[in-house]
């Protein structure tokens, strides 16, 4: 049967070593990873640890910043902060901005002021393919065993009312199920189903670890039955083109 097991930690103010702190809040919790096992991490976690936090006051807004900031409502400082973030910039509404980075499409480039200082934000982590193949392997060396990394962040998805848990970065197990071939209950291929396995043991983990002041940065899956890889996983892996998108696809034509 699947557990989840939450890790509790402190809250940190400036930039650590990540998997040194994962490994002192496993040992505080009582527990042990094992082989199966899957970590999940939260990305803002691996930011902090990272140092990936800005007091917004200090930024210079450009032009374009301005421009942004006028448009959608919202502060020049954290438009300029948008900008810099991002690859992709698809439109928005007052106060959010609809933005794509490294595969990634999120509000305002995934920038966050929840659990950041007053005046301050938290940027997505840098690297984040490379910090869960790193951290994998630290795992492997320290506890002798294979588990999955996942680094998780919470997003609003379409049409829906709250938050869940999305992947955006793993490392030693595969992020997707391809069922296409198989048939369902009715005997009927399956043409297009993949499942979003990283996705969905983010979102089991994100609901145990919460979105305010719980300090769970992590949480430890047990028995999920996935499939742990030695591959390094690609960033391009969990995310498709915009043009395949079914959403942007439509937002975009209209009616």
């Amino acid at each position: 049967m699947l557990s989840v097991f939450p890790i509790k930690s402190t809250p940190k103010m400036e930039s650590f070593d990540l998997f040194e702190s994962l490994k002192s809040d496993l040992e505080a919790n009582d527990t042990r990873p094992q082989t199966g096992d899957v970590v999940v991490i939260s990305s803002k976690y691996v930011a902090n640890s990272q140092g990936r936090i800005v007091e917004y006051d200090t930024v210079i807004p450009s032009p374009d910043a301005k421009s942004i900031a006028l448009k959608f409502q919202i502060k020049p400082e954290i438009a300029e902060i948008i900008l810099r973030e991002s690859d992709v910039i698809f439109g928005g509404i007052p106060g959010f901005v609809i933005t794509s980075s490294d595969y990634i499409m999120a509000p305002n480039a995934g920038i966050d002021k929840s659990n950041a200082k007053k005046g301050s934000v938290i940027l997505y982590p840098i690297d984040p393919y490379t910090v869960s193949e790193q951290l994998r392997r630290k795992f492997l060396l320290t506890y002798r065993a294979h588990v999955g990394i996942i680094m998780a962040d919470s997003r609003l998805m379409p049409a829906r009312v709250g938050t869940v848990g999305v992947a955006i970065a793993c490392a030693g197990v595969e992020p997707l199920s391809d069922l296409r071939g198989q048939k369902d209950m009715h005997g009927n291929p399956l043409k297009v189903t993949l499942q979003a396995v990283a996705d969905n043991l983010a979102s089991i983990a994100n609901l145990k670890m919460g979105e305010g002041a719980e300090a769970i940065p992590a949480a430890l899956i047990r028995d999920s039955n996935v499939r742990l890889t030695d591959r390094q996983i690609q960033e391009n892996e969990m995310a498709i083109s915009y043009d395949q998108c079914v959403y942007v696809r439509g937002l975009r034509t209209g009616i």
